[in-house]
C-alpha cells in the first residue's frame, strides 16, 4: 500500500517537473523576446519604426537598432537604385497604335522614406510609378507622327523624364533617368515604313544615276569644245606665207632626194627594149635612187 509518505514525494515530484517545464517555457519565450528586441539596418536601407501600427516619423538608419517585442514592428525599405522595365501601350498623334518598351531608374529619398510609407505603402511602384509612367507615355506619344516619334527619340524620353519628376519626386520618389528601349508599330504601319524606305533609297540612286550622267555629258562637251577651239587656232596660224613656207619645204626635200640619186649615179643608162613602147629595169632605177 501507499503510504502518505509515498503520495507526497509523488507530488512534490510532479510540481518540480511542472515548474522546470514553466521555467523553460518563460526561458524561451525571455530569448524569443530578446531577440526580437534588436534589429539590423543594412546599408543602402531605411527603416520605419511601427509602435501599434503607428510609425515613427524619424527613419532609421543604417546599424543595430532596439524595439519593444511585440509592441513595435519594423518594415525595411530599400533607397538604393532601382531598375523598373515595362511594356506601355499608347497612340502617335496620327491615331497609330503603338506599344513603347520603356525602363526608368529610380530611388527613394532617403528622408521620406516614412512619409512614402504612410501614405502609399511598400507597394509603390504598383500603385504610384506604374500608372503615372503610362500617363507620362501617352502624353509623350501624343505630341509626335508616328514617324516622327522613331527621329525624336530623345525629346519623347526627355518629355517623359520631365512629367515622372514633376509628378514622383514630391512623394519621395527620384527619378534619375529613363530609357525608351523600343518602338513597336502595327504591322501594316511597319510595312508602310519599310516600303517607303526602299523607294526612298530607289530615287536616292536614281538622283546619283542621273548626276553621273549629266557629268560625263558635261565633260564630253567640254572636251569637244577643248578641240574645237584647238581646231580654230590651228586655222588661224594657216596664212599664206606659212603655205608657201611647207611648199618650199617639200620642194626643198624632193631636190635633196634627187641630188642623192644624182650623187649615187654610176653612168650607166637604164636598159630600154622593146618597140614603140620602151621598158625600163626598175631594179637599176631603184640601186640609183638609193
Amino acid at each position: 500500500m501507499r503510504t502518505n509518505d509515498d503520495e507526497e514525494d509523488y507530488d512534490s515530484h510532479e510540481r518540480r517537473i511542472f515548474w522546470r517545464v514553466v521555467f523553460g517555457f518563460l526561458s524561451l519565450v525571455l530569448i524569443v523576446l530578446l531577440f526580437n528586441s534588436f534589429y539590423i539596418i543594412q546599408a543602402g536601407q531605411r527603416g520605419v519604426l511601427l509602435t501599434f501600427g503607428n510609425p515613427d516619423l524619424t527613419p532609421k538608419a543604417e546599424g543595430l537598432h532596439f524595439k519593444i517585442p511585440l509592441v513595435q514592428k519594423i518594415v525595411k525599405m530599400d533607397i538604393r537604385t532601382s531598375k523598373y522595365e515595362s511594356k506601355l501601350s499608347a497612340a502617335s498623334k496620327d491615331l497609330q497604335d503603338l506599344q513603347t518598351d520603356i525602363a526608368i531608374n529610380y530611388r527613394i529619398e532617403s528622408e521620406k522614406v516614412v512619409e512614402l510609407y504612410r501614405t502609399v505603402g511598400v507597394d509603390y511602384v504598383t500603385k504610384v510609378i506604374m500608372p503615372i509612367e503610362a500617363e507620362a507615355n501617352k502624353y509623350a506619344s501624343a505630341q509626335f507622327a508616328a514617324e516622327e516619334l522613331i527621329q525624336q527619340r530623345e525629346k519623347v524620353r526627355e518629355l517623359m523624364l520631365n512629367s515622372l519628376k514633376e509628378k514622383l519626386e514630391p512623394r519621395g520618389i527620384i527619378v534619375e533617368d529613363i530609357s525608351i528601349i523600343n518602338f513597336e508599330f502595327s504591322e501594316s504601319f511597319s510595312a508602310s515604313i519599310e516600303a517607303k524606305v526602299v523607294a526612298s533609297q530607289q530615287k536616292l540612286k536614281a538622283d546619283m544615276d542621273l548626276q553621273r550622267i549629266r557629268v560625263e555629258a558635261e565633260q564630253k562637251i567640254t572636251q569637244a569644245g577643248a578641240e574645237a577651239e584647238s581646231l580654230r587656232l590651228q586655222k588661224q596660224q594657216i596664212t599664206p606665207e606659212l603655205l608657201q613656207l611647207r611648199q618650199i619645204e617639200v620642194q626643198s626635200k624632193s631636190l635633196d632626194v634627187q641630188s642623192k640619186a644624182i650623187d649615187k649615179w654610176n653612168g650607166i643608162l637604164p636598159q630600154i627594149t622593146g618597140g614603140a613602147t620602151p621598158f625600163v629595169n626598175m631594179g637599176n632605177l631603184q640601186d640609183i635612187v638609193k
